[in-house]
């Protein structure tokens, strides 16, 4: 039984390939995929159901409900669906990147199969899901689908990490880092071996430098018998409680409920357990925007082929210098007219002159007794947003790392973290996140999928 360390040659860039059934389907194998990694990127939310067409044909052509070579009237059928839908939603989908790499991958497919346009349509299927009483792992289940188990049969017990992400928007590093940052657009939360996160920030207000978390993806990577290619996506006023392909857990591998989803609270609360890697995500909708929070080992998050690329993410790296935002300096500034603002790392929001600052302490202090940096960024928040569903926000960030960090003494931090010009550098650490570079890299892991 090998460690995990031992095993990362093996899943490597190959997890990306995990979506394929069998020989002559590549086409049907690496469509899909390119399709749903492509939603992470756009900018904004918007109307375009995209998500939707595909998760539908996915459900309807993969898993129990893979077609073989002679189903070609039932495929043609559901590329027909496919097609409908996709005209449906048209209108609201004009420049999405998307929506337009669908119609071409459906043009390719019926070109292929010798589908025509006219013809029988079919109704989506959903895939077949474990039984009630399967809720649980399997007893014969192997352990390398087991973090725990595996790890404790090599060394001691694993050393456990946390990484939040909430309001406008809070980032908490895997090493406790506290900072506030702009990061409007996609930008890479976790990046490693395992799995990639990607969220997408908006702006709250017309015209605002503030922004919150609209949209998140979540990509668990095929990973030997435990579990097949799974994409988690929400977005705002879309939180399933399934995976993009209808089901709850890691798939048709024996060890598939290694990985599984469970919904808390219907539309507002999912939690998901990968315990082949020991790691637990919590996404929210409060309000309008979406929080996430997430528990992992050290040796998952330094899980990464090219060490020089260890820094291309939030968690681990933080924000760029020139994304930080000094939310202390600016509490200094809304709590005394004429008090001049210290310099900040970059431009703070403008506070909307409809939420007095004594007020917010005061909504801040009903649900944040302890004056620590939740507390701050309760107050921040409600300064430049006007929004009170921020206060829960910091509220369900800190439940959660009360939940979900191993150390009960780090769970108030009071300290805000901001790196100096020249530290890292001199820290010998890699250079920051840069939202296009990263987006880059990330396509790149799927070429394999293109030969």
């Amino acid at each position: 039984m090998q460690p995990l360390r031992e095993r990362l040659v093996v899943t490597g860039r190959a997890g990306w390939m995990g979506m394929g059934r069998g020989a002559g389907r590549s086409a049907l194998g690496f469509w899909p995929t390119l399709a749903f990694l492509l939603c992470s990127f756009p900018a904004a939310t918007s109307p375009c159901k995209i998500l939707k067409c595909n998760s539908e044909f996915w459900s309807a052509t993969s898993g129990s409900h893979a077609l073989a070579a002679d189903d070609a009237p039932e495929f043609c059928a559901a590329l027909r669906t496919y097609a409908l839908c996709t005209r449906r939603t048209a209108r609201t989908c004009r420049g999405d990147l998307a929506y337009h790499s669908a119609v071409h991958g459906i043009e390719d497919l019926m070109s292929q199969h010798n589908c025509s346009k006219d013809g029988p349509t079919s109704q989506p299927r959903l895939r077949t899901l474990p039984p009630a009483g399967d809720s649980q792992e399997r007893s014969d289940s192997p352990e390398i689908c087991h973090y725990e188990k595996s790890f404790h049969k090599h060394s001691a017990a694993p050393n456990y990490t946390h990484c939040g992400l909430f309001g406008d928007p809070h980032l908490r590093t895997f090493t406790d880092r506290f900072q506030t940052c702009k990061v409007q657009g996609a930008w890479p939360l976790i990046d490693n071996n395992y799995l990639n996160v990607q969220v997408t920030n908006t702006p709250v207000l017309p015209g605002s430098a503030a922004t919150a978390t609209s949209k998140l993806t979540i990509i668990f990577k095929n990973f030997q018998e435990c579990v097949d290619q799974k994409v988690y996506q929400a977005e705002t006023d879309e939180l399933p409680a399934a995976f993009a392909d209808g089901s709850k857990n890691g798939g048709d591998k024996h060890g598939a409920n290694s990985l599984k989803i469970t919904e808390k609270v219907s539309g507002q609360h999912v939690e998901i357990q990968a315990k082949y890697i020991g790691t637990t995500i919590v996404v929210r909708q409060v309000g309008r925007y979406l929080t996430f929070a997430v528990r992992m080992p050290e040796e998952v998050v330094n899980a990464v082929e090219d060490r020089d690329s260890q820094g291309l993410y939030l968690c681990l790296r933080g924000c760029p210098l020139n994304q930080q935002i000094d939310f202390q300096a600016f509490r200094a500034n809304a709590e005394g007219p004429g008090t001049r603002r210290p310099p900040a790392a970059g431009p703070a929001p403008a506070a909307p002159e409809s939420f007095p600052y004594e007020t917010a302490v005061a909504k801040c202090k009903e649900k944040l007794p302890v004056e620590d940096l939740y507390y701050q960024a309760c107050i921040f928040d409600l300064l430049t947003t006007g929004d009170v569903n921020f206060t829960l926000a910091a509220y369900y960030a800190l439940e959660d790392v009360k939940m979900l960090h191993s150390n009960k003494d780090k769970l108030h931090l009071y300290e805000r973290t901001r790196e100096l010009p020249g530290r890292a550098a001199a820290a010998g650490l890699p250079p920051a996140p840069q939202p296009l570079l990263s987006t880059l890299i990330l396509l790149l892991a799927l070429l394999p999928v293109f030969w």
